[in-house]
């Protein structure tokens, strides 16, 4: 049953002539929201000349694929121990640092497995087609060697203070790591940079897309109201969780995360029991769309650059991020949590984003040409047609629908418990390259703390086209800095590796439960 607008209103004692006031209220931040991001956007997705592909994408799997060669597939060689150090079996309660390897990786998942699960996938596929789901699938695996490298680096590097608690992440290791290489005025510059691209991701990726979303999908149920009442009431709850700091976030984060996981991808197999002979087929489209157009615009060009672009904002691997929530971890080697991170792209994009895509896929929403088998593409919308024309994260909701009615409900759930902890999560990031750049005092955390809630309202009542354009380009401009620094570094990560695995097998390092 959905509660009416009116309805919705008079609960909440506001006039009958409030709805035009916040319909120009929406619309004035959404202009104001598309003038300031648009230059931005522009030049982080700029095509290589003579082509349609960004050089950024071209960034991230280039940096990919060599932190997978160099430090020879470690992704797949430290997968076992990765889940035993989860796991705490080798967990010394004495190490210093503020959370669990296993609180450090739901944070951090925390921060990934989101919207970009739901909604980016939806995205990736209207636009590219199921080949797209190749490329995100080939993009998460080798992410796994990119967060293995920030990771390890962000725990090296770290500061730790007098009162236990723990700051890291790239610009800790850009600054420290260039200094003893011989470079510190670049490693200054490069810190800094990162952190403002920082802070400018958490307004936009972890916090205006996420609560964007999460109103979308409510309004779906409940019925169309202004964007700000769900914007103040997200607010407000991240706000009482952000005010204890990471271990407060942490404590909500390795609850929430597992029962979101649980929750959605439960669903999502329930969807594909119920469709269990489509797999296949829907595997088959996956493989041969990211080869072949199937009458998507773009071709395989266009489903290689939506699967990467998607794959990124999803796990957000080479970005940096989850580099600082990593950095907080109890251990005195670092290279542990480099292999306890690289779990993160596995668990988000190889299979969670899979089963999204073949959801997606199976139940029929892309719309195609009964004669050709091709999938029709809407010029005007700039997508796939789909199923009452839906996209984002109201295309991902049509397709759970289509099997059971009441599933956009349980989605609807996902959807905010998804948008909650990612926004949790991200405000940590950002308050720690604000207070990098202007110092650590209760004051200045104070501040950044008002002003992401500002933001979660602002996300709330603007247009997807635009937020989702901003999060990108701040995301992946963490990238641009983030990458270079690990290419300067990434030897000093292979020797942590190399001395740990050495004493991993000669029984140096033991086990503690």
């Amino acid at each position: 049953m959905k509660i009416s607008t009116a309805t919705m209103m008079a609960a909440l004692g506001m006039s009958a002539t409030a709805p035009a006031a916040h319909a120009a209220l929406d619309e004035t931040i959404n202009t104001a929201v598309a003038s300031v991001t648009t230059p931005f956007v522009n030049i982080i997705f700029a095509p290589l000349p003579g082509t349609s592909f960004p050089w950024i994408v071209l960034w991230l799997v280039v940096g990919a694929a060599v932190f997978t060669l160099y430090f020879a597939f470690i992704q797949f060689r430290a997968f076992g121990h990765a889940i035993a150090l989860v796991a705490g079996k080798y967990s010394d309660p004495n190490d210093a640092g503020e959370v669990s390897h296993f609180q450090a990786l739901t944070t951090a998942l925390s921060g990934t497995v989101g919207l970009g699960n739901i909604a980016g996938v939806a995205v990736a596929i209207s636009i590219g087609g199921p080949g797209a789901t190749f490329w995100m699938i080939l993009a998460g695996l080798l992410g796994m060697a990119s967060k293995f490298t920030e990771c390890t680096l962000a725990v090296k590097f770290r500061k730790e203070h007098a009162d236990g608690t723990v700051s890291g992440g790239p610009m800790y290791y850009m600054r420290k790591g260039f200094a003893e290489k011989g470079m510190p005025k670049i490693g200054i510059i490069l810190s800094i940079l990162f952190s403002i691209f920082c802070v400018l991701a958490s307004l936009g990726a972890g916090n205006m897309f996420q609560v964007n979303q999460a109103h979308q999908q409510l309004t779906g149920i409940f019925g169309d109201y202004p964007g700000w009442i769900s914007g103040i009431i997200f607010a407000l709850v991240v706000f009482a969780v952000i005010l204890g700091g990471l271990k407060s976030i942490a404590q909500v984060t390795e609850k929430v995360v597992p029962l979101m996981a649980f929750l959605y991808v439960a669903c999502a197999l329930a969807i594909l029991i119920a469709n269990y002979d489509m797999i296949g087929w829907a595997f088959g489209q996956i493989f041969m769309g990211a080869f072949t157009s199937l009458g998507v615009a773009g071709g395989m060009v266009g489903a290689l650059i939506q699967g990467f672009r998607r794959a990124a904002f999803s796990n957000e691997a080479g970005v940096g991020s989850a580099a600082i929530a990593h950095s907080a971890v109890k251990t005195k080697e670092p290279v542990t949590e480099g292999f306890v991170s690289l779990l993160e792209p596995f668990i988000d994009t190889v299979v969670i984003c899979t089963m999204t895509a073949l959801v997606i896929i199976i139940t029929g929403v892309l719309q195609t040409d009964p004669q050709t088998g091709l999938y029709i593409w809407n010029a005007e919308a700039g997508q796939i047609a789909t199923l009452d024309g839906a996209s984002g994260v109201g295309l991902t909701s049509v397709a759970f629908e289509t099997v059971f009615s009441w599933f956009p409900y349980v989605l609807a759930v996902a959807v905010i418990l998804f948008a909650f902890s990612t926004m949790i999560s991200w405000s940590y990031y950002g308050l720690k390259a604000w207070t990098y750049m202007f110092g650590e005092s209760k004051l200045q955390q104070t501040v950044f703390k008002v002003i992401f809630c500002v933001f979660v309202v602002i996300g709330a009542a603007a247009d997807l086209g635009p937020v989702i354009d901003f999060s990108d380009a701040a995301l992946f401009a963490m990238a641009v800095v983030n990458i270079l620094a690990l290419y300067v570094l990434m030897n000093v990560v292979r020797r942590e590796m190399q001395s740990y695995l050495d004493r991993l097998k000669g029984g140096v390092i033991r086990k503690y439960s």
